[in-house]
């Protein structure tokens, strides 16, 4: 089968930009691929952070993923940092890749802009990130338009060390569309912790109404018996993945002739959101109760993940003129 491989940072709790955006194309990929999925820690720890809090973020983000359908039975999941070959072939690849390339890089300069301290490891994110991939021999990569440079710059190592040291590693193409761009509550940037504009994937009934009756929606709206625009309402537009056609097309006249207020639009929005992830989120209470199946499978997870790895990496160093069994 063809292989698939991508990976998320424990960057916080899920919410509904990463379900939307990736976790839910994943688990239907894993219906017409050979699927590799890790959380990825290892970029994590580019950035300040604190030790216990990554742990339990690793922890949150198996529990998320694994509730949200991704069966061990049917994909391989672990966590970056329990395959070390992750780390060794991306020193590797820090040979063969110049400087000048890595530093224009569209995310670093963004996030260098606002990071008191820049270090090496956020420079070098992306040849990690190179290695992920290339670590499976992955030929699909599902990609959103902020990852697009960064796949592109993967395929680009990949031809640099094939032309040095032999034809091995393919060069990954990408699915696009694989990872949507979910708008958050402010509606103009895409959903993120750190923007404070996210609908949590996992929280209760309470939780999501909270959240969602905070959503921006259509600004030239100002009274309820002002006609609005569901065009460039967000609210109206996260309904796509939440409600039905037939509903959801009543619901946009009824804006447009003002017979339908935002709060009771944003009400119903609610409503199609929990129930949606309420089995998802029963699932990750149960997953929560019994943590020693999480870390069972995120175990026997790195393990599969490994017997992939360990080849691809010794042949990579016995092309290099280095002791293929040095890295056992």
């Amino acid at each position: 089968m063809t292989r698939v491989f991508s990976g998320i940072q424990p960057s916080g709790e899920l919410h509904l930009g990463n379900y939307l955006g990736a976790i839910e194309n994943w688990v239907r990929l894993t219906d017409r691929y050979e699927c590799i999925y890790s959380i990825v820690d290892l970029h994590a720890i580019t950035i300040p952070y604190e030790p216990q809090v990554l742990r339990q973020r690793v922890f949150d983000m198996a529990v998320g993923l694994i509730a949200a359908g991704l069966d061990p039975d049917n994909c391989i999941l672990f966590v970056q940092s329990a395959v070390p070959e992750h780390a060794q072939l991306a020193w590797l690849f820090n040979t063969v890749t110049p400087l000048g390339e890595l530093s224009r890089m569209t995310q670093f300069k963004d996030k260098s802009e606002r990071a008191e301290m820049v270090s090496a490891g956020l420079l070098n994110y992306p040849i990690l990130q190179a290695a992920d991939i290339l670590l499976y021999h992955a030929e699909l990569v599902p990609v959103g338009e902020d990852q697009r440079q960064h796949l592109e710059f993967t395929r680009e190592i990949a031809r640099k060390w094939n032309a040095r040291f032999g034809d091995y590693f393919p060069e990954p193409q990408p699915m696009i569309g694989g990872g949507k761009r979910i708008l958050g509550l402010d509606g103009v940037s895409k959903m993120s912790k750190s923007q404070n504009n996210t609908i949590p994937m996992l929280g209760d009934a309470e939780e999501t109404w909270a959240a969602v009756r905070t959503a921006v929606t259509d600004p030239a709206r100002v009274r309820k018996n002002d006609p609005g625009n569901p065009n460039v309402c967000n609210v109206y537009a996260l309904h796509a993945f939440f409600t039905d056609p037939g509903e959801r097309e009543e619901i946009e006249v009824r804006c447009q002739t003002a017979t339908i207020g935002c709060v009771e639009c944003k009400r119903m929005l609610a409503e199609g959101i929990s129930a949606r992830l309420d089995p998802i989120r029963e699932r990750a209470r149960e997953l929560r109760a019994h943590p020693d199946r999480v870390h069972e499978i995120l175990a026997e997870g790195a393990e599969r993940a490994r017997a992939i790895a360990r080849p691809t990496l010794g042949e990579a160093y016995e092309r290099m003129g280095l002791d293929p069994a040095a890295h056992d």
